[in-house]
């Protein structure tokens, strides 16, 4: 399926011919930082507030509303929504986004928008701390379901 035309121009998939199934993606998100940083991080010290609550909260908006943010992806009706964060000590924070629906159509882009969502927030909390925290690599870990079958980082499932 081509998200254009016989005459080339962008248009959404038409998935209605598509059965319904589950559907699940993983993605996952790093930031690196100093290690005072991410300490203050872990100590819960940060003028702001609960960084991983904010960031978690604003990770499951953010898959709700990934068809508002990426012009082609079709709105689907979400039926979980976990994010995960873990630190790695001495300069690293882990983001997982996992995704779930049953629907005609995969839920990839909503975990990565997920977990893009969760880092910029994480780094929104933290760079009065340090500006230079960096965001990536953001990828696709894994999904389940639909036509194409499963997936997974390390290879076919």
């Amino acid at each position: 399926m081509k998200h254009w035309n016989e005459h080339g121009e962008a248009h959404m998939v038409d998935v209605s011919a598509k059965g319904e199934t589950v559907r699940q993606a993983t993605a996952q998100g790093w930031l690196t930082m100093t290690a005072d940083t991410l300490q203050r991080f872990r100590e819960g010290s940060l003028d702001k507030g609960d960084a991983a609550a904010v960031a978690r909260v604003a990770g499951i908006s953010a898959a709700k509303r990934t068809s508002d943010l990426i012009p082609l992806c079709h709105p689907l009706r979400l039926s979980g929504v976990t994010i995960d964060i873990h630190p790695h000590p001495p300069e690293k924070i882990e983001v997982r986004a996992t995704v779930r629906c049953t629907e005609r159509t995969g839920v990839e882009m909503e975990a990565l928008t997920s977990v893009s969502v969760a880092c910029l927030t994480l780094y929104d909390m933290l760079k009065a701390l340090d500006k230079g925290i960096t965001i990536g690599p953001i990828q696709l870990l894994e999904k389940t379901g639909g036509k194409s079958g499963d997936w997974s980082r390390g290879g076919e499932r």
